[in-house]
């Protein structure tokens, strides 16, 4: 009994998350890529390049305001500004802020390919995100 319903839990998960990562039969081949690429950066797995622009610099040398290259994730805030979170060689983590205006604009380039499946997708659970618990040894 419990494995007939164990069985049917899995089923319904593997019928239900697809859909709800917005992964149907009508994307195409570049949809999904895209997605998993996307996934690859957000896991820091993408090497980027992000290059913030002043689009008004009259002169093409002050026109580059801030440049980084890493392995980062980039979010686009509820106020147009960017969030830029990435991890470190040494597995630290930063986060930067780009203010951007209507004269200040931004280019990512991804420096390297990814080998992400166009046919699946695949899901990432961090343990650390879902028990969040830090053990503290008190004497």
């Amino acid at each position: 009994m419990k494995t007939k319903r164990i069985i049917t839990i899995l089923a319904l998960i593997f019928l239900v998350v697809p859909f709800l990562m917005g992964s149907t039969a009508m994307c195409s081949e570049a949809d999904k890529v895209s997605q998993n690429i996307s996934l690859e950066a957000d896991n820091f797995n993408v090497t980027r390049t992000l290059t913030v622009i002043n689009t008004r610099a009259e002169d093409g040398n002050n026109a580059i305001l801030f440049q980084m290259t890493g392995n980062f994730s980039i979010t686009k805030e509820e106020d147009g500004d960017l969030a830029v979170t990435g991890e470190n060689p040494d597995g630290t983590y930063y986060k930067h802020f780009v203010y951007l205006t209507r004269d200040i604009s931004y280019i990512t380039e991804q420096i390297e390919s990814s080998s992400v499946n166009k046919h699946k997708y695949e899901i990432n659970f961090n343990p650390k995100m879902i028990i969040p618990v830090t053990a503290v040894n008190v004497d």
